[in-house]
C-alpha cells in the first residue's frame, strides 16, 4: 500500500499543480480549491494509466477520499494478477 500511497502522491502533484502537496488517506477533494469535478476524472485517468488498470464509472466517482482510492486500487491490481 505504501508503494501505490507514494506513486498517488505524484500523480496528485502533477494533477494539481503543487510540488509540496503530502497525501494522506483523509486528503479529498475538500483540500483543495482547484479540485472540482474534472480534477477528479484527470486524478484517474493518470491513476489508470500507472497502474495499468480501469475504473468503472461507479468507481471514478465512488471514492471520497485518497485512501479509499489507493483501496480501490489494490484490488483492481489484485484482479489482475493471474491465479
Amino acid at each position: 500500500m505504501d508503494a501505490i500511497f507514494a506513486r498517488l502522491e505524484d500523480i496528485f502533484r502533477a494533477v494539481l499543480l503543487d510540488d509540496s502537496l503530502t497525501l494522506t488517506p483523509e486528503t479529498s477533494g475538500k483540500d483543495f480549491e482547484a479540485w472540482d469535478s474534472l480534477t477528479h476524472v484527470t486524478l484517474m485517468v493518470h491513476a489508470e494509466r500507472a497502474f495499468g488498470i480501469q475504473f468503472t464509472s461507479s468507481e471514478i466517482s465512488g471514492w471520497q477520499n485518497a485512501g479509499e482510492l489507493a483501496q480501490l486500487i489494490e484490488r483492481r491490481l489484485r484482479q489482475k494478477e493471474p491465479a
